[in-house]
């Protein structure tokens, strides 16, 4: 029997040893079938083609086993993808601000809707004061998407930019990664259109972090889109979905 089974071995690899390398197919990856979820909402499906979900989760490195944090998750569009990409071995704390669930009081319960099932039993939510946010510590991404803009604004209670983006250097891990994906700005601008165009200056935005000890690993292009000239609010009909979107990467050093 074990000559049988060290013949039937043998075989295989023979067989699979003629096979040219480009007539196996790629498995697809985690950030793909996380994409791919049955699970995942019709509406937020619809987003994917201007948010290239696939390209901006590569461009972030996270895998499995990973602890994400999603600051202000809106209804919970990344959340979903974070938690099939890490799997059941990691962890994804959607954490929303009193003052932002305020003004989007629709996003809680729906995020609360799916947290915490069967789909989604590594998801987990917390409501937080943003002056008081307490992070859960060691982990290896903090994520925030098109909302950091809004945590100089005056419905925020204009928190203090430096010591939020100190607390979330101190939740990370050594080699931890930060990620402010947002709607760009006229370069020079700093934060004086946060309020009013709903976008902020990247510079600003690099100033900022890196001021908190963070070394400004790169950025991805995915959501650029050089026909924004940056002069419309986000919410205008004629760019609302299209604007120009920078997404920077910063790591916590090691």
């Amino acid at each position: 029997m074990k000559l049988h089974g060290l013949f039937a071995a043998a075989l295989a690899f023979t067989v699979l040893a003629g096979i040219p390398a480009n007539a196996v197919p790629a498995l697809p990856s985690f950030t793909a079938l996380a994409v791919a979820d049955p699970n995942r909402p019709a509406d937020q499906r619809a987003l994917d083609a201007e948010r290239k979900p696939i390209e901006v989760l590569n461009f972030t490195g996270i895998t499995r086993g990973w602890k994400v944090v999603d600051l202000m998750p809106g209804a919970g569009y990344y959340t979903r993808l974070f938690s099939k990409v890490v799997g059941p071995k990691g962890a994804v704390y959607a954490i929303q601000p009193v003052e932002m669930d305020k003004v989007a009081p629709k996003n809680l319960p729906i995020l609360r809707s799916f947290a915490g099932t069967p789909a989604y039993s590594n998801v987990m939510v917390l409501v937080q004061p943003i002056a008081q946010l307490d992070i859960p510590k060691g982990v290896d991404m903090i994520w925030t998407s098109q909302n950091y803009h809004d945590l100089h604004d005056p419905f925020m209670g204009t928190p203090d930019m430096a010591r939020l983006n100190k607390a979330i250097y101190d939740a990370l891990k050594p080699g931890g990664i930060y990620i402010v994906l947002d709607h760009a700005a006229a370069a020079g601008t700093g934060t004086s259109e946060t309020n009013t165009l709903h976008r902020i200056d990247p510079a600003a935005v690099k100033a900022e972090v890196t001021a908190a000890g963070f070394e400004f690993v790169g950025e991805s292009d995915a959501e650029r889109n050089p026909a924004d000239d940056h002069t419309l609010p986000i919410f205008d009909k004629s760019i609302k979905g299209k604007t120009d979107r920078f997404i920077y990467k910063f790591r916590k050093p090691m």
